[in-house]
């Protein structure tokens, strides 16, 4: 049952120190709301200065949770297990559930939750941001009832450029903050991330048919689609598929085999309770065009071919402007 919000509601702000989750705390304090904010240390280097300095402008109190031994474990765990298994993981994903809208859950001692992501939630039901460029659904996919009924997003009815001037208006010092769009445990490229973690076995590249063409240092390094990184001559080659039983990478030249019709998932999660089998728009990555799709359990059948299906990437589910729910991809 969903909380009734009052002005005496204490919201919990998760502030990372970027200019969206700072203007999420500002709004909250304008319109009365009892706030406090809270930045999460979830991996070395991360300090939460930024954060502390936008919640001492703000007049909020503050505090800063460790959380780096639970997110070793739940989120670059999974993240390297994932690339030892030759699936590609979205880390962001897993953080949320697990993270923000679970362990924070059960640490703040707040009536609600408020994040900067940009999208927009309605009577339980989660929908795209205002900013199409922005919006974050995708990544929120495995949010429940339960969560929904306790979370705000502040900066989901607010463009990027609204947002910025309402950091202005507030006088937040967080303007020149670059934005990451990286995975953000990773300072370095993820390769030489995944060397730290993961000892790299060669083995061979073959065609479709079969027959070596060279050999790869490491299937972890690579990802269905790739076109760079094969070191192969005579290309453009495209990663076609992985075989890790016997630690080869299967490639092509034809772009078109890259395209198929249908996906499997797992650990599929509706925000709300859905009728199988349902027509959808679907995403198999976030960047990816919406494509029309009919989901029946665990398996996606898409009206057109797809490109490069990736195996541990999400897919998302729309209805519109909706976010119904979505899946881990198995196999493409």
């Amino acid at each position: 049952m969903k909380k009734t919000m009052s002005k005496n509601n204490k919201v919990i702000v998760a502030m990372s120190g970027g200019v969206d989750s700072s203007v999420a705390a500002a709004l909250l304090k304008r319109d009365g709301f009892n706030v406090i904010g809270v930045f999460l240390k979830l991996w070395p280097g991360f300090d939460g200065k930024k954060a502390q300095e936008a919640a001492k402008k703000l007049g909020i109190d503050f505090y800063i949770l460790d959380f780096q031994k639970e997110f070793k474990k739940k989120v670059v765990d999974y993240f390297i297990k994932e690339y030892k298994l030759g699936r590609t993981p979205n880390p962001c994903v897993v953080c949320n559930k697990e993270i923000k809208f679970e362990l924070l859950f059960q640490k703040i001692p707040g009536d609600f939750l408020a994040t900067g992501h940009y999208v927009r939630l309605k009577n339980g039901r989660l929908f795209k941001a205002k900013d199409k460029n922005k919006d974050q659904s995708y990544f929120l996919w495995q949010l429940n009832q339960k969560q929904l009924s306790r979370v705000l997003f502040p900066v989901g009815g607010y463009t990027k450029p609204q947002v910025r001037a309402l950091a202005r208006k507030f006088k937040l010092l967080v303007l020149d903050i670059r934005e990451s769009q990286e995975i953000c445990f990773i300072q370095t490229s993820l390769n030489d991330f995944l060397k730290k973690y993961i000892k790299p076995k060669p083995g061979r590249i073959v065609d479709k048919e079969g027959r070596k063409i060279g050999e790869h240092p490491g299937l972890c390094f690579y990802t269905i689609g790739q076109r760079k990184g094969t070191r192969l001559s005579a290309g453009p080659y495209y990663v076609l598929d992985k075989d890790t039983k016997k630690n080869v990478l299967i490639v092509t030249k034809n772009e078109r085999d890259l395209y198929k019709k249908e996906l499997i998932v797992k650990d599929v999660n509706w925000i709300s309770k859905k009728k199988l089998p349902l027509k959808v728009m679907a995403k198999i990555r976030y960047r990816h065009k919406l494509a029309s799709a009919v989901v029946d359990k665990n398996k996606v059948i898409f009206t057109k071919p797809q490109r490069a299906i990736t195996p541990g990437q999400s897919a998302v589910f729309y209805k519109g402007q909706e976010l119904l729910g979505g899946g881990i991809i198995l196999r493409g």
